[in-house]
């Protein structure tokens, strides 16, 4: 009887083992450390790069994050990583727990991205140093000596986004009418939108000297709702077309020149080619897109970390002349936008390119000064 219950008790000595072994990989997240936590790319398990992004919202705004997880998809699939995206949500008092969480665990490279998060990002950086972070878009200059950050220069991008405008505005095009008046929808009144705001003006006013802007700030990143209350009134004031710089706010617009028969411009990502596909009528009215390449960026910097090239603690701005912003040249603009139209916003380019044009930034501009450019083209 007593040999019985020894041979249960080492039985039962042996599940509980097992039980605990296979819960210790479990987990989405999870905290802690796995016995890799800390080791090179080369040390983890697999051999492949562990690389993860964390998303300060969720995927489906079609423009910002959707960009950044593109840039983690070809990561995987051409560098062969292996990798997960984490949403974080909106809730901001979530972020810093996710961060301090996924810093512990074994990845080898974390993503994200957004002057929101630098502080959050950089405070984590400098708490785990054997970890390579990256930044792939902000606006604050201080970096983490574990960082490489990536900044765009959207004043450059958006004066070719107002030259568009503006010119489609004072075309013959099916759906723009006689007003010399443009609109644009802004996520916040913040300088990273600002910095969007002043390039597109300064591009608008560039082709056509007497063109008017209506400018308005939905004080949400995530609310089409209110996007597309503001384009509406916009819209019904006469802007011929409104550039969308507000995130998933954004979608609102799109919506807005849907119902109006107007045209939009998108930003971040090509918005047309991802609406194609659910919504070609909407898509049709995207004229083009301010694009920042989040996605070749992200693709770029693993490609650097993998082959020990990044360079750390630094803060990089890419521009035309960089290939690190540009606008959406899809089929819709071919066939939508004219030729002439399409001539002249090749021939700034070209300017912008050689330097021959420069364009001002937001960035470092005190509230008279961006007054006075809003105020210079008020309806």
């Amino acid at each position: 009887m007593k040999q019985k219950w020894v041979l249960v008790v080492l039985l039962l000595a042996l599940t509980l083992t097992a039980c605990s072994k296979a819960g210790s990989n479990g987990g989405e997240a999870s905290s802690g450390s796995s016995p890799s936590a800390g080791n090179s790319a080369s040390a983890s398990n697999s051999g492949a790069l562990k690389v993860v992004l964390l998303i300060p919202g969720t995927l489906g705004d079609k423009s910002f994050f959707d960009a950044a997880n593109a840039g983690l998809t070809k990561v995987k699939q051409e560098l062969g990583a292996e990798t997960k995206v984490i949403e974080m949500g909106t809730d901001q008092t979530k972020w810093e727990p996710t961060f301090n969480d996924v810093a512990g665990q074994d990845w080898d490279v974390i993503i994200s991205g957004g002057s929101q998060i630098t502080e959050l990002l950089n405070a984590t950086a400098e708490q785990h140093p054997d970890k390579t972070f990256i930044n792939y878009d902000t606006d604050i200059q201080e970096t983490a000596a574990n960082v490489h950050a990536y900044s765009y220069a959207t004043n450059e991008v958006s004066f070719l986004t107002g030259a568009v405008a503006a010119l489609t505005s004072t075309s013959g095009m099916p759906n723009a009418n006689p007003d010399k008046l443009i609109g644009f929808v802004g996520g916040m009144d913040i300088p990273g939108i600002n910095a969007f705001l002043v390039g597109y003006i300064e591009g608008a006013k560039y082709a056509v000297p007497d063109i008017k802007v209506a400018i308005s700030y939905a004080g949400d990143f995530a609310n089409p709702g209110k996007g597309k209350e503001l384009s509406l009134l916009q819209y019904n004031s006469g802007a011929d077309l409104i550039f969308n710089v507000a995130g998933g706010t954004g979608l609102g617009v799109f919506e807005a020149a849907k119902e109006k028969k107007r045209y939009a411009i998108g930003v971040d990502s090509d918005q047309a080619a991802m609406m194609t596909g659910t919504d070609a009528d909407k898509a049709s009215l995207i004229v083009t897109s301010a694009i920042k390449k989040i996605d070749e960026v992200i693709l770029s910097a693993v490609t650097k970390v993998k082959d020990g090239s990044l360079e750390m603690g630094k803060l990089e701005v890419v521009g035309i002349k960089e290939n690190g912003v540009g606008l959406a040249e899809n089929s819709i603009y071919s066939n939508v936008v004219p030729e002439d139209i399409r001539a002249k916003v090749e021939e700034i380019k070209t300017k912008l390119t050689s330097g021959e044009i420069k364009v001002d930034n937001a960035m470092g501009m005190d509230t008279a000064q961006i007054d006075e450019i809003r105020n210079s083209v008020k309806p």
